[in-house]
């Protein structure tokens, strides 16, 4: 049976709120989850949050959400918009709130045989970029995303929320460069990176799978020796004034000219 709280000062309240501090996240080995829809997803996906903090019961997803939390051992809390908003620091918060455990995020736990099409993204620092380019890689069917050295947290709100719910229906791994070659050198897959200093057009080349598409970072792009590791080096056409795409709508752009080359293979 859910329980009521409505003080600022409870304990819960106050682990939720520290979420969104990368080091409480760290430390706790706990994310946040926002809104109805992404929660929902997360259900669907197999994912339920150890806590769930919610508003305005009712929804039928949401009370389902509800009694499977419960079921698993989690604890639901109805609360109020004051206290959703204190946990989440929109001032117009969602009427849901989830808190998830992290994923393990070790190469060795990806299956590179499960998917055509992975993502791989170097020093990327724009969390809304992870959050897109989850999503994008949803769309697209890739089995997920490797994170290469320093990059911006995935499970930080602002990533979650920009990745609708594929957060949790893609794969994420986070790796050193150096790791992350010995791992993919292990097997089969093509690396393709992007690059304006490639003098190859992205539609020209035979993409094979899996292939492992390679972004870097969004002001530097990637560094000349990574560049200089990938099986294909290829780059998309500025044909106005901007020298270059954001790198998660770069990402889709990749993405889907893979998709449509194995869709017509």
């Amino acid at each position: 049976m859910p329980r009521q709280v409505t003080a600022f000062s409870n304990p819960l309240v106050k682990q939720a709120r520290g979420l969104r501090d990368k080091k409480n996240r760290r430390r706790e080995g706990l994310f946040l989850g926002e809104g109805l829809r992404i929660l929902t997803e997360a259900r669907e996906a197999g994912h339920l949050p150890e806590l769930l903090f919610y508003s305005e019961a009712g929804h039928p997803l949401l009370d389902r959400l509800i009694d499977e939390t419960e079921a698993k051992g989690g604890e639901a809390i109805e609360t109020n918009a004051d206290i959703l908003h204190k946990i989440s620091g929109k001032d117009n918060p969602q009427t849901v709130i989830g808190v998830y455990r992290a994923f393990e995020t070790g190469l060795d736990r990806l299956d590179r045989s499960a998917s055509p099409l992975w993502i791989v993204a170097q020093s990327l620092r724009d969390p809304g970029n992870i959050g897109t380019i989850l999503r994008t890689g949803d769309a697209a069917g890739a089995g997920g995303l490797i994170l290469i050295d320093d990059c911006a947290d995935p499970f930080s709100v602002e990533a979650v929320r920009a990745s609708m719910g594929a957060l949790f229906t893609q794969r994420i791994a986070a790796a050193r460069w150096e790791d992350f070659l010995l791992w993919l050198r292990a097997g089969k897959g093509q690396l393709i990176g992007t690059s304006l200093n490639a003098s190859q057009d992205y539609q020209q080349p035979l993409y094979a799978s899996p292939a492992f598409i390679l972004v870097g970072n969004e002001q530097a792009g990637l560094p000349p020796a990574y560049e200089s590791e990938c099986d294909l080096l290829v780059k998309i056409p500025m044909l106005g004034k901007a020298d270059s795409l954001n790198a998660a709508i770069a990402t889709a752009v990749m993405v889907y000219e893979v998709v449509n080359q194995f869709r017509r293979g």
